[in-house]
């Protein structure tokens, strides 16, 4: 379900950070097997350089200490090559590779990710140079080499083309505490790749007569309420449903994501609820409820368990041994990998405890997935009819497309059709990218939170597709960047852009003039510059996407618009606000949801309002506007307090992405 996404809106602004006025510190040059240790600060980019010989692969490990840091490698023109940045927070290792090109002194630049990170510490080593692999089967391994090891997690990999499996391997270790490898027959946790399966499970029912991807979800799960709108099953295999995401109810609830979670718990919690996100296909916003009640759809009208039906109808005829959807969690599975995180002492258990599927839980290995991706190219359960649904792109009411397909991703890479999903839970780390015109597909699976299977697979499909990549011409780039350069815009216009913009609650995009230049930063996210492109567009620098800002008639403009994968959201100005005029102690008390049978209780201590909950730790909310406060807790993004006639406090909404304007009701 990709829980370490729900903390951010549907739509990702700064995918590339792009640093802007940090101080280049040069730290000498790093040596094979010496171990280097420094301090850095909010403000620095420390510079290392590694002198190679032609045609030499080189492993670097950073252990960050206290400070969440970014790599940037470059070669012996100064041009960059390559960002390293795992989603591991301030503590842990950032692995990376270099492979040199011509002979010369290549560069290494550390910096920390955020600005305003505080001081920290970090070591950095050069574990491994030699001459960089020349078959196919070296090179992947070169890109696993950071995790083929014996002592931590690690990965899987399998590869196939033309209907067979061309390459698969393991790496690392499957058990930490036992010291168990990892096979291409070791089996993952796949988290949200299961959600193909899910909707595959659907069509076939459809293809039986069974039911209709256009049949109202509460034919099937009348527990599902009524909210006066009709909500397809094909509304829910798209994320375009409206239903609020089960993760962030249940953790708005009280529920720990590594608590037990079961079936029954999230219907109770979808049961009770009385408003949607968005009418049912307005929008995309991804939505694991939806694909929970697929799943229960299929029980129901099968009259067997989603995992009893998805083992007969799918598994076995495609002799998928080692797969099942995993419903009871105290089930035992021979071969299971378990999953990882780190923090400041190392290597951690993730637990996962889930007991309930659809949405999550499919367990299976890279040899398996593998055959999976084979039945899209020639069926061996369903049909062409079956598969050219699960490919086709999906429509919103507007008739607008978003990427998004039944269960999947579809759209491009570098110049070739992709279809994709991948998926987080726990420590679990998992892909799995198919190249239809190609007939070409790779798996991908890690039990550590530290890895990005998404890009460790593009890798791998750089390595076997190499010849059919399409890279995007250099001439537009520089064409783009002259055209940048080529415009000036007055100074007193652009003061008139500065200012704070609402693009979702609780996820505001602000705008300031430093030397000269607009600097863009989304709630949450590192500043980037913005490159104009006419007088009031402008290119987010290092991120595919564009602002353009409202004429106002020479005033302060009123709003911007962010153009980011194909899509257009209006952002309007924040009106000018004193956050330190807010008297705190006015929105003390607690509060209660019908809907979610908790109760918050918000409290002022340290001249903090803070919110506590009997199951979860203390967090603190900041003013944003006017009754309007941020929270710092990935499932409590924005809290808006209601007033009534008499100006006094009754109630909140509270917003987190994936949840909107959830009622609270004061209660003292």
């Amino acid at each position: 379900m990709d829980k370490l996404i729900c903390k951010l809106v549907v739509f990702l602004f700064i995918v590339a950070p792009v640093a802007l006025t940090q101080a280049q510190i040069q730290k000498g040059s790093l040596t094979q097997g010496k171990l280097v240790s420094a301090e850095i600060g909010p403000a620095d980019k420390h510079n290392y350089d590694l002198i190679l010989e032609e045609g030499q692969f080189v492993f670097l490990k950073l252990m960050q200490r206290g400070v969440d840091m970014k790599i940037s490698t470059f070669d012996t023109n100064g041009d960059k090559i390559e960002d390293f940045d795992s989603p591991n927070g301030k503590y842990g290792p950032e692995l990376f590779t270099l492979t040199s090109g011509e002979k010369g002194k290549y560069r290494i630049e550390v910096s920390p990710f955020d600005e305003e990170e505080p001081e920290g510490e970090y070591d950095i080593i050069v574990e491994t140079i030699k001459p960089k692999a020349t078959t196919l089967e070296g090179k992947t391994d070169e890109v696993f080499a950071a995790w083929n090891n014996d002592y931590s997690p690690g990965a899987a990999v399998a590869v196939v083309k033309d209907g067979e499996i061309i390459y698969k391997k393991g790496y690392g270790l499957s058990n930490l505490e036992y010291n168990i490898p990892i096979t291409p027959g070791s089996i993952f946790h796949i988290a949200s790749v299961s959600k193909q399966f899910t909707v595959f499970a659907i069509l076939l029912l459809e293809k039986q007569g069974k039911l209709s991807l256009e049949d109202d979800i509460r034919k099937y799960v009348p527990e599902v309420p009524d909210f006066g709108k009709t909500i397809t099953l094909r509304h829910l295999a798209t994320h375009t449903s409206g239903l609020r995401d089960q993760w962030n109810l249940l953790a708005m609830a009280g529920w720990r994501l590594d608590d037990v979670i079961t079936l029954e718990q999230v219907l109770k919690l979808v049961s009770k609820q009385k408003d949607l996100n968005f009418n049912p296909g307005d929008e995309y916003l991804y939505c694991n409820t939806g694909f929970t009640l697929l799943a229960e759809v299929v029980a129901r009208v099968s009259e067997m368990s989603f995992a009893e039906f998805t083992g007969q109808e799918i598994f076995a005829p495609l002799q998928m041994k080692n797969t099942l959807f995993y419903d009871d969690h105290e089930k035992i599975v021979k071969n299971r990998t378990y999953s990882y995180k780190t923090d400041s002492t190392g290597y951690k258990k993730s637990v996962l405890s889930y007991a309930n599927v659809g949405a999550t839980s499919l367990f299976t290995t890279v040899e398996d997935l593998s055959l999976w991706a084979m039945n899209f190219s020639n069926p061996k359960v369903g049909d062409e009819t079956i598969i050219k649904k699960m490919n086709t792109p999906a429509e919103l009411n507007s008739g607008k497309t978003f990427g998004g397909a039944l269960g999947q991703f579809v759209g491009k890479y570098k110049g070739l059709n992709q279809i994709q999903h991948g998926g987080a839970d726990a420590g679990y780390r998992s892909y799995l990218a198919r190249f239809p015109d190609q007939d070409f597909a790779v798996s991908v699976f890690s039990n550590s939170a530290d890895f990005n299977s998404g890009r460790i697979a593009h890798k791998v499909v750089d390595i076997f597709l190499e010849e059919a990549l399409v890279e995007e011409p250099e001439e537009e780039v520089t064409e783009t960047e002259a055209q940048a350069e080529s415009i000036s815009v007055a100074a007193d216009i652009l003061d008139s852009y500065v200012g704070d913009f609402e693009l979702q609650p609780g996820f505001i995009i602000g705008v300031i003039l430093k030397e000269g230049e607009l600097i863009a930063q989304a709630t949450g996210q590192p500043e980037v510059a913005l490159a104009p492109i006419s007088e009031t567009e402008f290119d987010v620098v290092g991120v595919e996407a564009k602002l353009e800002f409202i004429p106002n008639g020479g005033d302060k403009v009123k709003a911007i618009k962010l153009y980011q994968n194909g899509q257009i959201m209006e952002a309007p100005r924040l009106k000018a606000f004193d956050k330190n005029a807010v008297v705190l102690k006015e929105f003390e008390g607690s509060y209660h949801s019908e809907e979610l049978s908790t109760t918050y209780h918000f409290k002022v201590v340290d001249e903090k309002l803070m919110v506590q909950h009997s199951r979860h730790s203390d967090f603190a909310v900041n003013p944003l506007k006017e009754d309007t406060f941020g929270g710092n807790a990935w499932f409590f993004g924005q809290v808006a307090f209601q007033r009534d006639e008499n100006n006094k406090i009754v109630g909140c909404k509270v917003s987190s992405g994936r949840v909107r304007d959830l009622v609270f009701s004061k209660v003292e």
